[in-house]
Protein backbone atom coordinates (compact mmCIF):
# COMPACT_ATOMS: atom_id res chain seq x y z
CA UNK A 1 0.00 0.00 0.00
CA UNK A 2 1.18 3.53 -0.86
CA UNK A 3 0.36 4.76 2.67
CA UNK A 4 2.19 3.92 6.08
CA UNK A 5 -0.05 4.98 9.67
CA UNK A 6 3.11 4.29 11.42
CA UNK A 7 2.84 8.28 12.58
CA UNK A 8 -0.81 7.14 13.74
CA UNK A 9 1.02 4.61 16.14
CA UNK A 10 3.72 7.13 17.13
CA UNK A 11 1.06 9.65 18.07
CA UNK A 12 -0.71 7.07 20.42
CA UNK A 13 2.62 5.78 22.23
CA UNK A 14 3.15 9.63 22.92
CA UNK A 15 -0.69 10.13 23.94
CA UNK A 16 -0.08 6.99 26.48
CA UNK A 17 -2.87 5.76 24.67
CA UNK A 18 -3.65 1.70 23.30
CA UNK A 19 -4.73 1.15 19.96
CA UNK A 20 -7.88 -0.49 21.11
CA UNK A 21 -8.56 3.28 22.68
CA UNK A 22 -9.31 4.11 19.16
CA UNK A 23 -12.68 2.34 19.36
CA UNK A 24 -14.00 4.18 21.88
CA UNK A 25 -13.35 8.09 21.40
CA UNK A 26 -12.71 8.58 17.85
CA UNK A 27 -15.61 5.85 17.56
CA UNK A 28 -13.44 4.05 14.94
CA UNK A 29 -15.34 0.12 13.97
CA UNK A 30 -12.99 -2.58 14.65
CA UNK A 31 -12.36 -3.38 10.99
CA UNK A 32 -11.32 0.22 10.09
CA UNK A 33 -8.77 -0.39 13.29
CA UNK A 34 -7.57 -3.47 11.52
CA UNK A 35 -7.20 -1.65 7.92
CA UNK A 36 -5.19 1.09 9.39
CA UNK A 37 -2.99 -1.80 11.35
CA UNK A 38 -2.22 -3.51 7.35
CA UNK A 39 -2.08 -0.29 6.26
CA UNK A 40 -4.81 -0.44 4.26
CA UNK A 41 -7.03 2.07 2.64
CA UNK A 42 -9.46 3.76 4.85
CA UNK A 43 -11.71 6.46 4.04
CA UNK A 44 -11.10 10.55 4.37
CA UNK A 45 -14.10 10.41 6.85
CA UNK A 46 -11.63 8.34 9.10
CA UNK A 47 -8.75 10.52 8.45
CA UNK A 48 -11.02 13.62 9.33
CA UNK A 49 -12.16 11.69 12.09
CA UNK A 50 -8.52 10.94 13.52
CA UNK A 51 -7.17 14.40 12.91
CA UNK A 52 -10.20 16.04 14.71
CA UNK A 53 -9.62 13.92 17.36
CA UNK A 54 -5.53 14.21 17.98
CA UNK A 55 -6.47 17.93 16.72
CA UNK A 56 -3.59 17.49 14.36
CA UNK A 57 -2.82 17.66 10.59
CA UNK A 58 -2.95 14.44 8.66
CA UNK A 59 0.58 14.28 7.93
CA UNK A 60 0.84 13.31 11.61
CA UNK A 61 -1.75 10.24 11.13
CA UNK A 62 -0.37 8.51 7.77
CA UNK A 63 2.76 9.19 5.03
CA UNK A 64 2.89 8.28 1.87
CA UNK A 65 5.51 5.52 0.93
CA UNK A 66 7.95 6.26 -1.97
CA UNK A 67 8.14 3.75 -4.58
CA UNK A 68 5.20 1.77 -3.82
CA UNK A 69 3.95 0.12 -6.79
CA UNK A 70 0.43 2.40 -6.99
CA UNK A 71 2.20 5.09 -6.92
CA UNK A 72 2.51 5.73 -10.84
CA UNK A 73 -1.08 6.12 -11.12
Amino acid sequence: MPFSYKPLWHLILEKDMKKTDLLNEPGLSTSTLAKLGKDEYVSLEVIDKLCSHFGVQPNKIMEWKEGSKDAGL
